[in-house]
């Protein structure tokens, strides 16, 4: 059996989660389920903006906000959103993705970070077009967010959060929001 050095730099390129360390919002590093999960190269991520992996630079802009509004005392950020392959054979697909990780100074959260990124596609899919304003206040519906809650985080009023709730039952078939967010969860 070969002898295989494990060293931090192996735990972190074969990682079971994709793994990024970032600076001012653009990826200093990631590991080989980052590369797989997005479909690209080294060199397509390493010094670009996360503005690549999202559909809209709306959306990019919006989840940037949200993070500095949400970060605990500590730094920690997690929640699920929708995100964009780079290349490969599902160039361009959108999917659901977990993030996860920490801003190292909570008084600076976007000057370096550390996080971690799970694929959600196989047990939620998108089977039907959002707009990314929906893509968000579903993401926040899953979250257990109230539109009150949804509306300050996203610095729009509760009614608008209505509205577009509705939309997004409207598009899925669902009666109640509780029926929703199932629907949204399995996909």
């Amino acid at each position: 059996m070969p002898d295989l050095a494990l060293d931090y730099r192996t735990g972190f390129d074969l990682a079971p989660i994709g793994l990024v360390l970032s600076r001012q919002r653009q990826i200093v590093d990631c590991n080989q389920q980052v590369l797989a999960m997005f479909g690209a190269r080294r060199d397509q991520l390493v010094g670009q903006s996360f503005e690549v992996l999202y559909p809209t630079a709306d959306e990019f802009q919006r989840t940037g906000e949200r993070i500095v509004a949400s970060l605990d005392a500590q730094g920690w950020y997690a929640d699920d959103r929708v995100m964009k392959r780079l290349d490969g054979p599902q160039r361009g697909e959108l999917f659901w993705c977990h993030v996860a990780g920490r801003a190292l100074d909570p008084a600076q959260p976007h000057a370096a970070g550390i996080w971690a990124f799970e694929d959600l596609s196989a047990k939620r899919r998108l089977k039907v077009d959002l707009t990314a304003r929906e893509r968000e206040i579903a993401a926040l519906l899953v979250d257990g967010l109230t539109s009150k809650q949804i509306g300050r985080r996203l610095a729009i009023s509760p009614r608008t959060v209505d509205v577009y709730r509705a939309r997004l039952m409207r598009k899925l078939g669902a009666a109640t929001t509780p029926e929703l967010v199932n629907k949204l969860l399995a996909g």
